[in-house]
C-alpha cells in the first residue's frame, strides 16, 4: 500500500512522479476509471465519420482532434461545470487530457476557454441523432440483452431561463427597443423622440417589487407597456429608413421576434386566449412551454423528449420543443427500438397515456405483449398476463424513469445553459449517452474480468 505523506513532512524535494517513464501505469489506471470506461464504450472514428470532421491543420480548431473535440462534449456533461471551470480542470487533469487524446507537456496549457463553445457550435450544425445512435447501437449491442424488450416514456430538460410572465417579457423588448434606439440617434446625431420611457420603467419597478401583484394591476401595467412597445417599434423602423443603416443580422432577427411577440401579446390581451406557439424569452424564442401537470411543475419550458430503453440503455425516439402527444409515439418507438437492434420487438412497456385504441391495436397485430389495463372480459391467461404486466410496469418505473433523474441530476441536464436550439439539441444528445456509455464500460469491464 501506497504510503501517503503530507507536503511540510517533504523536507529537500517533491518527489515528482515523470509521465512519459510511467505512461502505461497512468494510463491503465485511468482506464480503470469511470471515465476510462466510458472512453473504452464509445467508438469514436466510426462517431466523428458520422458527424463529417475531419482534421485541421490551422487555426484554434486544430487544437483538438475530430476525437477530441466529441470527448470534449462528452466531458462537459460528465463534469457538470461551466466552459472555464472545464478548461481549467483539462489543464491539470491528466485524465482529462487522455480521454480527449491530448497530452500537454510540462508548462504547457490551453487559456481560451471559449474554444469549447466553438466546438459545441461547429458539433451542433452537424449532428445527426439517427445516424449518430444506430453508431452507437452497432458498437454496443453484443453488450446488450432482452433486445426484443422495450419501454418508452417523455420527460421534459428544461432550459436555463428565468420564470416568464408577460410583464417581464414585454419589458425585456421595450427595454431593447429604447437601447436601439439611442445608438441610432447618437449615430444619426438627432434627437431622441419622445415618449414615457422612463415613467413606466418606474412603474415596472415598483410592480416587480411587489409581493402581492393583483390582477387589475397587473393588466394596467401590461396594456401600459405594450403601448409603449408598439411606439418604440415603430419609432425603430422609421429612423432606420431615415438613416438608410445597414445593421447586423442579429438586430432584424431579434426585430422580427418582438413584432411576433407585440401581436402574440396584443392578442392575449384583447381576447383573454393564448396565442399559438407562444414565445417567453427574446434570447430563447424556440422555447414554448410544456404543460405536464404534476404537482411540483405544472409547466416547464424546455425540450420535451420521448426516449425508449433497451436492457437499460436509453435512446432519443422524439426530441422537440414543440409540446406533442407522446401517446402518438408508440409505434414508431417500436420502429425504432427494431432498427437499432434489427430485433422483433415482443414486449412493450408503456405509460397509461400511450394505451389508445390504436396503438392496443397495433400490439396486437403484431404479437407484442404490453402492461396496458386491460379492456373487456378477462381471458383464460388472465393471471400470467397481469404478472408480465407489473414486470414491464416494475421495469419502466425503475429503470426508465430512474434515467430521467439520472440524466438531470448527475449529466448536466437538470437547467440546460446552451444558449442556440442547436446546441441545446447537442447538449441533451450528450448527457444522456454519455450515461449509457458508462454502463456499457462497466459491462464491459465486467465482461473482461469474468474472461480473465
Amino acid at each position: 500500500m501506497i504510503k501517503l505523506q503530507s507536503i511540510p513532512e517533504f523536507q529537500a524535494h517533491l518527489p515528482l512522479f515523470s509521465i512519459e517513464d510511467n505512461f502505461q501505469v497512468v494510463y491503465n489506471q485511468f482506464l480503470a476509471s469511470s471515465l476510462g470506461k466510458i472512453y473504452q464504450a464509445i467508438p469514436w472514428d466510426e462517431l466523428a465519420d458520422t458527424f463529417g470532421l475531419s482534421e485541421s491543420k490551422m487555426g484554434p480548431d486544430c487544437t483538438f482532434s475530430p476525437q477530441g473535440k466529441l470527448a470534449l462534449m462528452f466531458l462537459k456533461n460528465y463534469a457538470c461545470c461551466s466552459d472555464k471551470r472545464l478548461m481549467e480542470q483539462f489543464n491539470s487533469n491528466i485524465h482529462y487530457q487522455l480521454f480527449c487524446r491530448l497530452l500537454l507537456g510540462i508548462g504547457e496549457e490551453i487559456n481560451n476557454f471559449k474554444i469549447i463553445s466553438q466546438i459545441r457550435c461547429e458539433l451542433a450544425a452537424k449532428l445527426d441523432i439517427d445516424k449518430a445512435q444506430k453508431c452507437l447501437a452497432r458498437h454496443w449491442l453484443p453488450y446488450m440483452e432482452e433486445l426484443d424488450q422495450v419501454v418508452t416514456d417523455a420527460t421534459c430538460y428544461e432550459s436555463s431561463l428565468r420564470f416568464p410572465t408577460d410583464v417581464k417579457l414585454l419589458w425585456e423588448a421595450t427595454d431593447w427597443c429604447q437601447n436601439q434606439l439611442k445608438l441610432l440617434c447618437s449615430y444619426g446625431k438627432q434627437a431622441m423622440p419622445r415618449c414615457k420611457y422612463n415613467k413606466w420603467k418606474q412603474r415596472y419597478w415598483n410592480y416587480s417589487r411587489k409581493r402581492r401583484k393583483p390582477k387589475k394591476e397587473r393588466i394596467a401595467i401590461t396594456r401600459g407597456v405594450l403601448k409603449l412597445l408598439k411606439k418604440l417599434h415603430d419609432e425603430l423602423a422609421v429612423i432606420l429608413k431615415q438613416q438608410n443603416v445597414k445593421m447586423p443580422g442579429k438586430y432584424y432577427t431579434q426585430y422580427v421576434i418582438i413584432e411576433k411577440v407585440l401581436e402574440q401579446q396584443n392578442y392575449k390581451l384583447t381576447t383573454g386566449k393564448s396565442p399559438e406557439n407562444r414565445i417567453v424569452s427574446l434570447s430563447k424564442s424556440y422555447i414554448r412551454p410544456i404543460v405536464r401537470g404534476k404537482e411540483t411543475k405544472a409547466v416547464e419550458f424546455g425540450a420535451k423528449v420521448n426516449k425508449i430503453q433497451i436492457n437499460g440503455i436509453s435512446f432519443i425516439q422524439q426530441l422537440s420543443f414543440d409540446a406533442f402527444n407522446e401517446g402518438a409515439h408508440f409505434k414508431a418507438s417500436v420502429y425504432l427500438a427494431q432498427s437499432l437492434t434489427h430485433t422483433k420487438v415482443k414486449i412493450a412497456g408503456a405509460d397509461a397515456i400511450y394505451a389508445t385504441n390504436a396503438n392496443r391495436k397495433f400490439a396486437s397485430s403484431n404479437n407484442i405483449r404490453t402492461d396496458f389495463v386491460r379492456k373487456g372480459r378477462a381471458g383464460k391467461h388472465e393471471h400470467q398476463r397481469k404478472q408480465l404486466a407489473a414486470q414491464i410496469k416494475k421495469e419502466r418505473a425503475t429503470k426508465l424513469e430512474g434515467s430521467f433523474g439520472k440524466d438531470k441530476q448527475h449529466y448536466y441536464l437538470n437547467r440546460i445553459k446552451a444558449r442556440t436550439k442547436d446546441t441545446e439539441i447537442l447538449w441533451i444528445f450528450m448527457g444522456i449517452h454519455v450515461g449509457n456509455a458508462l454502463e456499457i464500460g462497466r459491462r464491459m469491464w465486467n465482461q473482461a474480468s469474468l474472461a480473465a
